[in-house]
């Protein structure tokens, strides 16, 4: 069972990735609602994937590295385990100021130039400014660690 929650938890850290970068572009765009949408998923999709992966490792499935050059691969997991900690904090702010600036604009995205809704867009392009790459390099840090695992791993007995 905890192999089958493995793999759903990569699946959907993955399409999380792709998601987000169909909100960025669709922001880019000026696709303003569909971004909305796109980063509401993203986000639904990055916290599912945290549950079942705290979900995996209750259940003591743990794999560790056995492959060659173990010195990169730690390097690349302590640089995927700080910045993925630090990403909640910047997806929750930038989130936070999306929302109240969706609500202060009368929940129209065509107003988000209107003097309450303005300052929590600024403060949410501000946020998203940092938090878009730290999201997507552990996105695909994470996607490069599930392959060394999946291909040099080990599952630890008893864990």
């Amino acid at each position: 069972m905890a192999e089958t929650i493995n793999t759903l938890s990569v699946v959907t850290i993955v399409i999380s990735g792709l998601v987000l970068l169909l909100g960025v572009y669709l922001i880019r765009s000026g696709r303003r609602e569909a971004h909305m949408k796109a980063m509401l998923t993203a986000s639904t999709l990055a916290t599912l994937f945290l549950v079942l992966y705290l979900t995996r490792l209750g259940l003591g499935y743990e794999k560790k590295y056995v492959g060659p050059n173990k010195t990169a691969y730690l390097a690349l997991l302590v640089s995927h385990i700080i910045l993925a900690a630090a990403n909640l904090p910047l997806a929750l702010l930038a989130l936070w100021n999306g929302w109240k600036g969706y609500v202060a604009s009368g929940r129209n995205l065509g107003n988000i130039d209107s003097p309450e809704a303005r300052p929590f867009f600024a403060r949410h392009r501000m946020w998203v400014k940092w938090t878009v790459p730290v999201w997507l390099y552990v996105a695909v840090t994470g996607w490069i660690i599930y392959l060394l695992l999946h291909n040099h791993g080990e599952v630890i007995k008893g864990a």
